[in-house]
């Protein structure tokens, strides 16, 4: 069984992406590892991201292709895990795995699910043309996602803006901003094209998110490869103390029940709201 891995960044060094820690994850956990938007442009639309993915799950020539930001890791713990479960599911189009999220090293919230662990041998009409943003997988017109798909229960893990400063990401935050104004016709929650507007918008929206980062961790937790860098924030990073955020919030006990709750009684929902049948995914 060969896997491939399909990635994507754009001036990575200048982004302040964790780039070599999580493609030297990618090179110990896949055969294959293709990284695509190097030449991105700047200015850019949401419905570009999908022909890219494209390309890039077409020139992979593995068995399995996993889709992975540059700001994700899966935990070297867990890889055997994978392995097993992508020859246990080797019938369905995917696997979907859930995403947790931290702004610094020591707390985390359970975000949503993502279905990015492709079966290309058996499925290789995948699409990145579906969700909300038009880029995540289909298979003939089926969005891929976690009522679908097995559920399996490995974490990627997420570094959203940990690692970048104040400066880079009011630029990164107005960039995406425009982006979706010129995809969608308006900025909805990204605030405006300013780089201060911007960063406003996403610092309120932090705010509000990290009130639901209740569960704990410690930097050995961590994959082996993101340790050091973890180590090695400074005050300039977010993820240092959230640019003063980490003092600043008082989690509710209503804040914990949230996030209990979406962390194991929607794996319960959605146990009984699946529909993981092949059929649905096959041309009549």
């Amino acid at each position: 069984m060969k896997i491939s891995i399909i990635t994507s960044y754009t001036e990575p060094e200048e982004r302040m992406d964790p780039w070599k820690e999580s493609i030297a994850c990618y090179e110990k956990l896949a055969d294959e590892v293709i990284i695509l938007g190097k030449n991105f442009k700047k200015e850019f639309e949401f419905s570009d991201f999908g022909p890219m993915f494209d390309d890039g799950f077409n020139k992979a020539s593995g068995d399995w292709v996993i889709k992975m930001d540059i700001d994700t890791m899966i935990h070297e713990k867990d890889f055997d895990l994978l392995y097993t479960l992508m020859k246990k599911y080797n019938d369905y189009p995917a696997l979907s795995m859930r995403k947790f999220q931290f702004f610094s090293p020591f707390r985390f919230h359970t975000k949503s699910r993502m279905g990015m662990v492709l079966n290309k041998k058996s499925y290789k009409n995948v699409k990145f043309n579906g969700g909300g943003d038009g880029c995540d997988p289909t298979v003939n017109g089926v969005h891929i996602n976690e009522k679908n798909v097995p559920r399996v229960k490995i974490p990627f893990w997420n570094y959203d803006s940990t690692f970048k400063t104040k400066e880079v990401i009011s630029e990164d935050r107005a960039r995406f901003a425009r982006a979706w104004q010129r995809t969608f016709g308006d900025y909805g929650d990204r605030g405006g094209p300013d780089p201060e507007v911007a960063f406003d918008a996403w610092y309120k929206m932090v705010n509000e998110r990290f009130s639901k980062h209740v569960f704990e961790s410690s930097i050995s937790d961590h994959p082996i490869f993101i340790q050091s860098k973890l180590k090695s924030l400074n005050e300039s990073h977010f993820g240092f103390s959230l640019f003063g955020l980490n003092e600043k919030v008082k989690r509710s006990p209503l804040n914990y029940f949230d996030a209990i709750q979406e962390r194991y009684l929607s794996e319960f929902k959605l146990f009984l709201n699946s529909y993981t049948k092949i059929d649905q995914f096959k041309v009549d």
